[in-house]
């Protein structure tokens, strides 16, 4: 019998089955053809962003100094494009139907989807079902809701006279009558869009700690001041940035006016896109309508960079 060793046995080498390792210019071609591979990516980016965003850009401003149409070569003017667009009365007119839309939009369209979303948050069942509701408008195509919603504005057997005339009250000329025209368009507007803004609101206030509402619930605070306290201070963030694309969006309206009233009656709907597109498809002047969009480019860009430095001072 061998006695026994007080030595360890010598483990194998480990390093024995480790594969070789690799060399560094090995190394280097990976990480060159990882960042040819990167860089392929970023360019495919680049070039469609350049054709499909960049160039419409610069090429509307440039399209803003030249006198274009289908039937001659665009021709250099300078700023004439501008000055005819001021001498317009209907280019103050766009602006303060379009400001008026925008305003209409803030006081139904923004305070309407956080509304829903507040009420719907307090729902315990059937939650999927009610935002599949809310947000089915938004998958309509615009043309069908606009289709949907003539009719009930129809002055004849509309739903919405209809509904009057059980209630004994008179007929209305929704989009004929000068002071109706641009708040249906609104209603039509709020009802169509609410959908994805409702949503981001539910998100919202699902992210709220539940502890503040415990604790304000035992300090006897009802249900506004629950409101007022916890659940618009936790939002103010979500609720500054859907103002800010409310307004750019309002602000850019075109749909409405140019399906359901064609700017009628009497100019109290058009609005600026509304006068663009005539512009550019009914007078067949496109150094006008560049000129026209710029202008509205700038106005827009303005408004959000000082929206952004006077929300951003006040965080």
């Amino acid at each position: 019998m061998a006695a026994p060793t007080l030595t360890r046995p010598r483990r194998r080498a480990a390093t024995a089955h480790r594969p070789d390792p690799v060399p560094p210019t090995g190394r280097r071609r990976r990480r060159l053809r990882d960042n040819l591979l990167a860089y392929a990516f970023l360019a495919a980016a680049l070039v469609c962003f350049a054709l499909f965003s960049w160039y419409p850009i610069v090429r509307g401003l440039l399209l803003g100094f030249q006198q274009v149409t289908f039937s001659e070569p665009a021709t250099w003017v300078g700023v004439e494009n501008y000055r005819r667009l001021f001498d317009d009365p209907l280019f103050a007119t766009a602006w303060q139907n379009t400001g008026y839309f925008t305003l209409l939009a803030l006081v139904l369209g923004f305070a309407a989807p956080f509304a829903t979303a507040v009420v719907l948050n307090e729902f315990r069942h059937a939650r999927g079902y009610l935002r599949m509701t809310v947000y089915l408008p938004v998958m309509l195509p615009p043309i069908v809701t606009m289709l949907l919603w003539r009719w009930f504005y129809d002055p004849g057997p509309g739903l919405f006279n209809s509904a009057l005339e059980i209630v004994h009250l008179p007929p209305q000329q929704w989009l004929e009558s000068e002071s109706l025209a641009m708040l249906s368009l609104v209603l039509v507007s709020t009802w169509a869009n609410m959908g994805t803004t409702t949503l981001i609101y539910l998100a919202a206030l699902g992210s709220v700690p539940g502890e503040l509402y415990e604790a304000a619930e035992l300090d006897g605070a009802s249900v506004r001041q629950r409101l007022l306290h916890v659940t618009l201070p936790q939002m103010r963030f979500v609720l500054a940035i859907t103002l800010l694309l409310q307004v750019l969006g309002t602000m850019q309206v075109f749909v409405e006016p140019f399906v359901l009233t064609g700017g009628g009656p009497d100019d109290a709907t058009v609005t600026v896109l509304l006068l663009l597109y005539r512009y550019a498809f009914v007078y067949n002047d496109f150094g006008m309508a560049s000129a026209m969009s710029t202008l509205l480019f700038l106005v827009l860009g303005a408004f959000a960079a000082l929206y952004l430095r006077l929300t951003r001072g006040r965080d």
